[in-house]
């Protein structure tokens, strides 16, 4: 009879129990649950040298941000070539004030202006010395724009080594967890091997981004110097060169040796039976004319 009451007893207690244990499981295993920290956490986390690894990550990023901003404001045909600059310089060389020209050049800072500014000054040479200016001066130029290009190629390459720097702190760190407590603490392992996942995907993150842009600007650095190149050869073509031999440009301006110079001493003999043209400004005159009617100077008929 006891034994019979007993049974029944635990046939009575035995749903609570039932009932009861998923709630004491879910308890139990909240407050085994690790606890979920945020990105900041997580690097706080890491120590020092994780926190200095993101640091450059960040940096770098922004750097990355900054060129691509550049080079997108600088990389376009107006602002390598602007329109009313060409137009400028046109009008400027078309009249043959080529030391205007110059200065127009020297006033802007545009790639048309540094590289003709330095082809004027080679004018007075010959058409030769053009052509090899124009290649000299376009390729130091386009030096420059590339080089600011090449930085992303730079980031592209330092971004995921700076995040396997992060990866191999970070598996120290790891390893460091699994040999004072193996494999009984799994929360700290799994922390640790989430920093290193972190690290390597920022540096990824970064490096994506800067090999794609780094070869579209490549190629759009290509397309705007052509551009700007071929305003440059039409700027310079129609120039009368064997017209100009001795003519400098730029600093130490000089009209040439075959241009009049104020002050210098010329001859005023007149022959009345070979010509009725004033020597010093070579205008139409009469025989026997005096003084000249045109620039005034008195003239010693022979």
């Amino acid at each position: 009879m006891k034994s019979s009451a007993k049974l029944r007893s635990l046939l009575w207690i035995l749903p609570l129990l039932l009932t009861a244990a998923p709630a004491f499981a879910a308890e139990a295993a909240a407050e085994d649950a690790p606890h979920s920290m945020s990105v900041l956490e997580t690097i706080l986390h890491g120590g020092p040298l994780i926190i200095m690894i993101w640091i450059c990550i960040l940096a770098t990023s922004v750097v990355m941000v900054t060129f691509i901003i550049q080079l997108f404001l600088t990389l376009r045909n107006d602002v390598l070539a602007p329109p009313a600059l060409v137009a400028a310089l046109q009008n400027s060389i078309a009249a043959g004030n080529y030391q205007e020209a110059w200065e127009i050049c020297r006033a802007n800072k545009a790639y048309v202006a540094n590289v003709l500014g330095g082809v004027l000054e080679r004018i007075g040479r010959g058409k030769d010395a053009v052509e090899t200016s124009l290649i000299e001066y376009g390729q130091k130029e386009a030096q420059l724009l590339r080089t600011k290009n090449s930085y992303l190629s730079v980031i592209g390459v330092i971004a995921p080594m700076i995040g396997l720097l992060g990866t191999v702190i970070g598996m120290m760190g790891a390893f460091a967890v699994l040999g004072q407590s193996g494999v009984a603490d799994p929360r700290q392992l799994a922390l640790r091997i989430g920093e290193v996942l972190m690290a390597t995907a920022s540096g990824l993150f970064i490096a994506i981004p800067a090999f794609i842009f780094y070869y579209f600007f490549r190629n759009r650095t290509a397309i705007v110097l052509v551009h700007a190149d071929d305003k440059l050869n039409r700027l310079t073509e129609d120039i009368p060169f064997a017209e100009l031999a001795g003519l400098k440009i730029g600093e130490n301006f000089d009209a040439g040796a075959g241009a009049p110079v104020a002050g210098a001493s010329v001859s005023r003999k007149v022959s009345m039976a070979l010509t009725t043209n004033c020597p010093v400004c070579n205008g139409a005159i009469q025989a026997g004319q005096n003084p000249c009617p045109h620039c005034g100077a008195t003239l010693d008929w022979a």
